[in-house]
């Protein structure tokens, strides 16, 4: 193919691996999404809330192509603030990926 160099990792690659490796065991990768809750209010009213958590562990899902999705206590506390009927539109919310494949999901305020 022309105008590729030989293999190899590109050097934002690298450097980006060697950040990583010196913030330590606690987080691999963090990202902040704003995710769209819309999708719950197509259900009956009374499930709102719920529908609107397994959209945060979809998303995240989809996003992180992680199986295992840690919803912090503040974010779920967010989430069913107004009660079951009346969810956030939207959430922004901090995803980090820890060393074992967990992704943990914070709130953002």
């Amino acid at each position: 193919m022309a105008g590729r160099s030989g293999g190899g990792e590109s050097e934002k690659a690298k450097a980006r691996e060697g950040e990583e490796r010196e913030e330590g065991a606690e987080a691999l990768e963090e990202r902040i999404y704003t995710i769209p809750l819309r999708d719950a209010k197509k259900v009956a009213r009374w499930k709102r809330s719920k529908r609107a958590v397994e959209e945060v562990r979809k998303f995240l899902r989809r996003h992180t192509k992680a199986s295992v999705i840690v919803i912090d206590p503040a974010l779920n506390e967010k989430i069913w603030e107004r009660g079951a009927e009346k969810p956030p539109s939207r959430i922004r919310v901090r995803a980090k990926m820890l060393e074992d494949g967990v992704v943990k999901a914070e709130l953002i305020e």
